[in-house]
């Protein structure tokens, strides 16, 4: 059980027309039951070689945070919200999501459990990255999901010399790597042949995109690894991107460290559906794998 909240922020997607009204009706919700509101419409778009913590609107008061959209805009507003703590709440406007557990049409019956106390938060590991350049930091920034090093289009394969904790693990000859958390792995991660790892897991996971070398396959790591990775010579069109949504751009010999951060997520979950539940309706599983067609 927790305390009744006194304020809370929303967040919802940008130029979303049914977000923004769910917005305004939700606040009024809110504002009905004595409960101060905050809203805060996310940004239109993604950064490139700009490591800096996003602004908000959104005060460090709030006991909670409402994300309105889907996996997408949570990952947005996390990166606004993070260093507050606070705990948030994703509201998916489409179909299920993996972060936006709550549909629409079940909001305002999951809410009125959340405001009298009946709420679990969980806690999500996130992933720490810094990038040096000449042995100076160039760019630091923590993730919910994934750090990854991709090549551009045109650009030939890539060498990633890859330690961990101070120990030679190979160098892999690919089109990119995937670093990811436990939250992360049904992303990217997924797409790429990866495993996926329950969210409440203490783990990393490494994972190449089309490797050279087909034994080159994916390794999970302990919570404690520190993980470097050295680009090689003529790492030419190589960008590391963060959650899919910020990028930075990678030099020859730069050096990316990542590793576990010192602070969560937190994350409230849906009171009507657990873990396995999102996972067999996301990835279909116990559906027929024909069409079927009408007789």
């Amino acid at each position: 059980m927790t305390e009744i909240p006194k304020s809370v922020g929303i967040i919802f997607k940008h130029d979303f027309e049914p977000a923004k009204r769910e917005c305004q009706r939700l606040k009024d919700w809110f504002m009905e039951k004595g409960i101060a509101v905050y809203t805060e419409e996310m940004g239109s778009t993604s950064f490139l070689n700009q490591c800096l913590e996003e602004e908000t609107s959104i005060p460090e008061t709030v006991d909670w945070v409402v994300v309105l959209g889907g996996d997408g805009t949570l990952l947005g507003a996390a990166r606004k919200v993070r260093r507050y703590g606070l705990p948030i709440l994703g509201i998916n406007l489409g179909g299920l999501g993996f972060l936006t557990e709550v549909p629409l049409k079940r909001l305002y019956k999951d809410l009125e459990k959340f405001i009298t106390g009946e709420i679990t938060i969980e806690d999500r590991l996130m992933l720490q990255t810094s990038i040096l350049r000449d042995n100076e930091e160039k760019c630091s920034f923590s993730v919910l999901n994934d750090v990854v090093i991709n090549k551009g289009t045109l650009a030939r394969i890539i060498d990633l010399r890859v330690s961990i904790d101070g120990c030679f693990l190979t160098t892999f000859r690919a089109d990119g790597l995937i670093i990811s958390s436990p939250t992360g792995s049904t992303a990217y991660n997924l797409s790429a042949g990866g495993p996926i790892l329950h969210p409440n897991l203490e783990a990393l996971i490494l994972t190449p995109i089309c490797p050279f070398t087909l034994t080159h396959r994916p390794i999970i790591l302990p919570d404690i690894s520190v993980i470097e990775i050295k680009m090689g010579e003529n790492s030419e069109e190589v960008t590391l991107t963060f959650d899919g949504q910020v990028g930075f751009d990678l030099m020859d010999n730069d050096r990316i460290i990542i590793s576990k951060s010192e602070k969560k997520l937190k994350l409230i979950k849906s009171p009507d559906q657990g873990y396995f539940d999102i996972l067999r309706t996301k990835l279909k599983w116990g559906e027929s794998s024909y069409n079927k067609t009408n007789q």
